[in-house]
Parts: structure tokens; C-alpha cells; sequence
């Protein structure tokens, strides 16, 4: 099986090449640049399987990099942040990360996440992908909530016949909500079912989640239920 590539884009050098030599002993292909341009440049030369990008980097910083990747590709993006109330972990994932890690870390507690992210994306379908039983059901795996189908088997996601393009992250999340139509999630157990947390993680990863998938699917589809969670409207 050939080894999971990662970009790595830090402009510390201390930071950068401890963390590359940590993940090339567990096994990764690490590609390490020290700024956003360079970074962008060796992703689209090396087609990474994903990329952890520090938020402060020179010349483009993490959150407009994430942005450019996300615009040409569904590859996973973890984003390094310094401080876990900034509100450069908010500004992350709303360009389009998947999950985030404060620094400084432990390679142990990064590794684990990184692997977390690619089993989410190697197995798109998850625990929701068998929910295409459920009520809303109409041709083989696909169901439907008024004008949004979810293709549970062919992981496609159409609202009012048009497709609708979801990050691997987003079809998780999506999968989760149409799995139990009308049915109250809260966001630890969406961090557990989705993000593979095995214990208590940051919410705002949820909720910036479920506001990008609002914007695509429709504001009005998933519901807030305050003190309590989400839920897919039926």
C-alpha cells in the first residue's frame, strides 16, 4: 500500500522539520514549505492525500492557502493554530478545513488526528450510509426531504435536480442528519459520529460545519434546537 502523502506548510523551522521527521517515522511522505505560495505550488505539483497548514504563514497565510485548495480540490485539510480561542480556528473552517490542532501539539495527538480525518475520507459513507432505509427512501439508496436527494450509494447529494457539491466532511455530516430525520443530534455525538472523537472536542467544528452545509442544501433545512443540537427537517 503506498504511503499517505502529507503536505506540511510551516514557516517555524524548528516547528517545521521536528514535525516532519515525527511523521515520516510513522510512515507518511511528508512534503514540508515554509510559506503559503510555496505551499500552493507543491500542492498542485504533488497531489497530496492532505495537508496541515499553520494559520500565520508569510506571503499567503493558512486561511486564504485552505481557501485556494479548497477551491480545486475535496483533499482534507487540517489547519495548526497557536491559540484555540482565536478566531483563526473559526476563520479555517469556514474557508473549508476539516478539523484543527492547537499548538503546540503532541506528534502522538497529531498523527491520531490526521489518521482520524483519512479514515473519514477512505470511508465516505460511515455509520449514516447504512440509513438508506429509512422513511424517506424512494429509488435503491436514495432519499429525499422535499426537493434535496441524498444518494446514499452513489454519494451525491441533488436539491431541485442540480447537484450539489459537498466536501467528503459535509457528506458525513449530511449522512448523519438524513440517517434520522427529525431526530435531535447533539454536537458531541456528531463529533464522535463524524469526526471520530472518541472524547469531548470543539463544538465550533460542528457548527461551522453545519452552517457551510446550510449554505448549500438550504438555510432552512437543518434546524437549531438550543441546549440541545440539530436536527433534519423531514
Amino acid at each position: 500500500m503506498a504511503e499517505t502523502h502529507v503536505l506540511f506548510v510551516e514557516d517555524d523551522d524548528v516547528i517545521r522539520e521536528a514535525t516532519q521527521l515525527a511523521l515520516e517515522r510513522d510512515g507518511f511522505t511528508v512534503t514540508a514549505m515554509p510559506d503559503g505560495l510555496s505551499g500552493l505550488e507543491a500542492f498542485r505539483a504533488d497531489q497530496p492525500d492532505i495537508a496541515l497548514l499553520d494559520v500565520m504563514l508569510p506571503g499567503l497565510d493558512g486561511v486564504s492557502l485552505c481557501r485556494r485548495i479548497r477551491d480545486e480540490s475535496t483533499v482534507p485539510v487540517i489547519m495548526l493554530s497557536a491559540r484555540a480561542d482565536s478566531i483563526d480556528v473559526v476563520l479555517g473552517l469556514e474557508a473549508g478545513a476539516d478539523d484543527y490542532v492547537t499548538k503546540p501539539f503532541d506528534g502522538a495527538v497529531l498523527v491520531a488526528r490526521i489518521r482520524a480525518v483519512l479514515r473519514r475520507f477512505g470511508h465516505a459513507g460511515g455509520s449514516g450510509a447504512g440509513a438508506a432505509e429509512t422513511d424517506g427512501a424512494v429509488d435503491g439508496g436514495v432519499l429525499a426531504f422535499g426537493d434535496l436527494e441524498v444518494d446514499t450509494e452513489g454519494m451525491e447529494v441533488r436539491k431541485g435536480g442540480e447537484t450539489v457539491a459537498l466536501t467528503p466532511t459535509e457528506m458525513r455530516l449530511l449522512l448523519e442528519f438524513s440517517s434520522a430525520p427529525g431526530t435531535v443530534l447533539s454536537r458531541d455525538k456528531l463529533l464522535e459520529r463524524v469526526w471520530d472523537y472518541g472524547w469531548g472536542g470543539d463544538t465550533r467544528v460542528v457548527d461551522v460545519h453545519v452552517q457551510r452545509l446550510r449554505t448549500k442544501i438550504g438555510q432552512d433545512r437543518i434546524e437549531t434546537v438550543r441546549g440541545f443540537g440539530y436536527k433534519l427537517k423531514a
